[in-house]
């Protein structure tokens, strides 16, 4: 398979297809990937093949990096809808991530105020305080749960590290619903594991999933590029569309990628 690695710590704008014109930060390795979870979609590959370079970006760096890029943008008037960091894996295991955030807001006020700070996270760091109020401080905490249910859970994300599904569901209470929820909507057969997000139990305890975390939206998406696993298959816009449904009319904000 093809990966899609980001090699340079600020990279873009990309036009990105829930974010807009987004201009991307890396905390991870310029050359490998770091990450809590293995997820069987990621673009990123697996985390056996990314192991070349562990070298992570300093805090220097990246204020460097960004400070630098978003002050040529704006003399070349180029938008910036979002500064969002995502990059190689979880951007929120970098030692310095809470500082990182406080000069982001500091660098996005002064040269693109209208600018949103987005963070995209598989929710593994959220029980460390520090990591949980940086990313209450940022516009958009896109935090993820790929399954309700803990065997197709792990079966989606391979957790490399200590991880429970019901502990982060309670740290995600800790938000107050003031997050995004982002779930992936997949088929496939991997090891053997029939895993199907569209299934009847699935959807209701995905359901009852979002009515008791109340996020102030909730992002369905599906795969977009080349994953690792083989064998997975997308789930169309209207199959998100009829899970979504009774949630809709309930008043969620829901935004549906296919």
């Amino acid at each position: 398979m093809s990966t899609i690695l980001f090699n340079e710590i600020v990279f873009g704008p990309i036009k990105s297809r829930r974010l807009g014109n987004s201009l991307g930060v890396n905390l991870l390795p310029k050359f490998g990937k770091w990450c809590s979870f293995d997820c069987i979609y990621c673009e990123c590959g697996w985390n056996k093949d990314g192991k070349k370079d562990t070298t992570l970006p300093t805090y220097e760096q990246v204020e460097e990096a960004l400070s630098t890029r978003l002050h040529n943008l704006s003399k070349e008037g180029i938008a910036v809808d979002t500064i969002t960091f995502s990059g190689n894996g979880e951007p929120t295991l970098h030692p310095d991530f809470p500082k990182i955030i406080d000069m982001t807001l500091a660098l996005r006020d002064k040269l693109y105020p209208s600018a949103k700070v987005s963070v995209l996270s598989n929710a593994t760091q959220i029980g460390n305080s520090q990591v949980r109020e940086a990313l209450k401080k940022v516009d958009n905490p896109i935090l993820k749960i790929d399954s309700p249910i803990k065997d197709m859970a792990n079966a989606i994300d391979r957790p490399n590290q200590a991880y429970s599904l019901e502990e982060t569901i309670d740290n995600l209470k800790l938000f107050d619903g003031n997050f995004i929820l982002q779930t992936m909507f997949l088929k496939g057969t991997v090891d053997g594991v029939r895993i199907d997000c569209t299934n009847g139990e699935h959807c209701n305890k995905w359901q009852e999933l979002v009515r008791e975390l109340k996020p102030r939206e909730i992002m369905m998406y599906t795969l977009d590029r080349e994953t690792p696993a083989q064998g997975l298959e997308k789930v169309t816009v209207q199959e998100m569309e009829k899970i979504a449904s009774p949630l809709v009319k309930e008043g969620y904000k829901i935004q549906i990628k296919g």
